[in-house]
């Protein structure tokens, strides 16, 4: 599996426990818990294994970047976080970022 895949795949499950922690309630909910649990200890094994080809900055950039627009877009989709015009355009910003560091990092 590529450093890219392996990257884009830990920002995805890193929407997954940030979401998960959410519904946690404070890790009194066990199954949110759980899946909370699961999910950042293969976000961060993915995380760990792209770190081994990507730089470091580049790949921890992308990785937390995936995880705050995704979570960010859950929250103003699912979970009733507000939208509006200026989280929508910063989100954009940071998505923008994101792919700017992609086009522009060669993995060593």
């Amino acid at each position: 599996m590529s450093a890219w895949i392996m990257l884009v795949a830990a920002g995805l499950l890193e929407v997954v426990w940030a979401i998960a922690l959410k519904r946690s309630d404070g890790f009194a909910n066990l199954p949110a818990t759980g899946v909370f649990l699961v999910a950042a200890a293969a976000s961060f094994a993915l995380l760990a294994a792209a770190l081994r080809e990507l730089p470091v900055g580049t790949g921890y950039a992308v990785w937390t970047g995936i995880g705050a627009v995704g979570a960010a877009i859950v929250g103003m989709v699912w979970l009733g976080d507000a939208v509006t015009g200026a989280r929508v355009a910063s989100l954009a910003l940071v998505f923008a970022g994101i792919l700017g560091l992609a086009m522009t990092t060669q993995a060593h």
